[in-house]
């Protein structure tokens, strides 16, 4: 059975379609021949594809985000690496991840509401900016972590609140 592994290369349009015969089998671009990979020390590989020989050092590896950053001769690169099954999503339209729902806000820490930046009704996204709060002399704007529409605000501007304290209801 075949696999697929989709591989961004420095954000470019189309990935590079990497695949393998087994799950021990090594991955290959799509239509090509193994090419002649070999590891000379921690992180650090040896390729020779298509005649041509290259120097490749693994810089960071972050399996959560699904990146490797790689340094291939004196050029840098970041590679995304995705699954048959994420890539069919993102393509669908169906990225769980950024279709987070949320219900509230409660208050992360006590502080001082310096600035509310949202009003009912409004349609917040991941990483929306919703409100200001200071605590301990410093300001912290407290963002939005999914997709919804602010139902209610239960605080006002220049109100103190206690950690754990309800700030926005969503819908």
């Amino acid at each position: 059975m075949s696999a697929k592994l989709y591989a961004t290369v420095n954000s470019a349009s189309e990935p590079l379609v990497l695949e393998r015969s087994g799950p021990k089998a090594s991955w290959v671009l799509e239509g090509e021949s193994t090419p002649d990979l070999v590891r000379t020390g921690p992180g650090m590989y040896s390729l020779v594809h298509r005649g041509r020989s290259f120097r490749i050092l693994v810089l960071k590896h972050d399996p959560e985000a699904g990146t490797v950053r790689l340094r291939i001769g004196a050029h840098c690169h970041t590679v995304k690496l995705e699954g048959e099954r994420s890539r069919l999503f993102q393509l669908l339209g169906i990225d769980q991840a950024a279709r987070t729902v949320i219900r509230e806000l409660k208050a992360p820490m006590p502080g001082l509401v310096l600035k509310l930046l949202v009003k009912e009704g409004d349609a917040v996204k991941k990483d929306d900016p919703l409100l200001v709060l200071e605590a301990m002399k410093m300001e912290n704007v407290i963002k939005s972590t999914g997709e919804a529409t602010v139902k209610k605000i239960h605080v006002q501007e220049r109100a103190a609140v206690e950690k754990g304290q309800l700030l926005l209801s969503f819908e």
